[in-house]
């Protein structure tokens, strides 16, 4: 992960707008990323000023946060965030328990890997968290390179 870097002007309120490059250096995304979730995601709807500027209220940051943990810390795949968003359950609701909220995901997996029969969905998860370990062991040691 980039190291943080001091902001260039003074904090802001909690309260107030972000632009698109506040929210990419908080959430330490490339902005591409975060315009591509925009698409996949219709609950991620930012304020749009003259010449397309992008703001996003707190509120918007938070459910950036919560797309990101679930995609690149629990694991999830974009359909499986889609699922929980469309039932309410990443939205700041009551969330149902952990066991609940993967046995859906699980399933939406399956559907999602219907068309292959010989692809065992939890082979493949395992799969997918060690290639992303390795791809983080590989950003840490570039991040330490470009550090000298």
């Amino acid at each position: 992960m980039r190291e943080a870097q001091a902001p260039r002007h003074a904090a802001k309120s909690e309260t107030a707008f972000r632009t698109i490059g506040e929210v990419v250096q908080e959430l330490d995304l490339p902005a591409h990323v975060l315009r591509f979730w925009e698409s996949k995601f219709a609950e991620i709807k930012p304020m749009k000023r003259g010449g397309g500027r992008r703001y996003y209220r707190p509120e918007d940051l938070d459910l950036l946060r919560r797309i990101r943990r679930h995609l690149y810390q629990e694991g999830y795949t974009i359909r499986g965030v889609q699922k929980l968003l469309s039932e309410g359950e990443l939205g700041g609701e009551a969330s149902p328990s952990v066991a609940e909220a993967r046995a859906k995901v699980v399933a939406a997996d399956a559907a999602e890997t219907a068309g292959y029969p010989n692809v065992n969905p939890v082979e493949l998860r395992r799969v997918l968290k060690e290639v992303r370990a390795e791809l983080l062991g590989i950003r840490t040691l570039l991040d330490k390179l470009l550090a000298r």
